[in-house]
């Protein structure tokens, strides 16, 4: 059991000392801009990794496009759950429903399935996060906006990285060699980049209505369970898809949702920031249990 924990630790610890660095640089003030970086990783960070990273892995198309409808209904999933439970709770639907919907894939659940699954957990988790990020600039704007545009979708580097990807894997073919290792480097700034863009900006949330927070993170951990549990055995998932998408559906809620929360809504933008900031922290005690007896 000790051997165990000891184990989940070398997976978990990683993380939140990169994260914990970026929280630090945030309350010395050290300068560090969000939007630059997020731009990057968004741009430049995810494609490259994505294409890099696929390109070489050996797993197989079929599955990795059943993890990208798995990840769809999980998103849908969450969607159903959240709207009946806000309507139940009398809670706001366009302040609190895309911070439900959508977990913190990029950030925590990259690096924590690399160091727990190897690189087929991660290819795969990428699979999720695609799926994800491309909801959460469509689907998570438009519920706070309350308007509908289609403009985010198809100017989304990602996608267009994710056809590249699948029509190499698909074919057999590699990228030239120069090329190749350039998209290794530029993809490998990204997960250190996105955990320290998620400490800078947990830094800065500030926590309204702990009960509220602490409710929503119950009531989502609670539909992570039930949501994972229901897709593994529908899609019979085994091995390192099964540990990427159970690991992927108990993420926290993502920090990039609150954005457009306070843009939108400011007025419950303390709140929503409280249940990120509790979801994350609650995610550190549920992930070794995850590790431990689950995947």
């Amino acid at each position: 059991m000790e051997q165990i924990f000891l184990n989940v630790l070398n997976v978990v610890l990683p993380v939140l000392i990169c994260a914990g660095i970026g929280y630090v640089l945030a309350i010395t003030r050290a300068p560090f801009d969000n939007t630059v970086v997020g731009g990057i990783v968004s741009r430049v960070g995810y494609p490259t990794l994505i294409i890099s990273h696929l390109s070489t892995t050996n797993i197989a198309v079929s599955t990795f496009v059943d993890v990208m409808t798995a990840a769809a209904l999980a998103i849908a999933g969450f969607g159903i759950l959240g709207l009946v439970a806000l309507r139940a709770m009398q809670l706001p639907v366009r302040a609190f429903l895309t911070p439900l919907m959508h977990g913190n894939v990029g950030n925590i659940g990259l690096p924590i399935t690399l160091l727990a699954l190897g690189d087929a957990g991660m290819a795969y988790t990428m699979a999720f996060v695609v799926v994800v990020l491309i909801s959460i600039f469509t689907v998570g704007m438009w519920i706070p906006a309350g308007a509908f545009s289609a403009k985010k979708l198809v100017t989304s580097p990602t996608i267009y990285a994710v056809a590249i990807s699948l029509g190499l894997m698909a074919t057999g073919y590699s990228l030239p060699a120069p090329v190749a290792k350039s998209f290794d480097i530029l993809g490998g700034l990204s997960i250190p980049l996105m955990l320290l863009t998620l400490g800078h900006t947990l830094a800065g949330l500030r926590v309204q209505s702990l009960g509220r927070s602490v409710v929503l993170t119950m009531l989502h951990l609670g539909m992570a369970v039930l949501i994972a549990s229901v897709l593994v055995w529908t899609f019979g998932f085994t091995g390192a898809e099964r540990g990427a998408v159970i690991l992927c559906c108990l993420m926290p809620s993502s920090v990039a949702t609150y954005l457009f929360i306070d843009q939108h809504m400011p007025e419950y933008g303390p709140d929503v920031a409280g249940f990120i900031l509790v979801s994350t922290l609650v995610t550190i005690l549920v992930l070794p249990l995850a590790l431990s007896y689950w995947i």
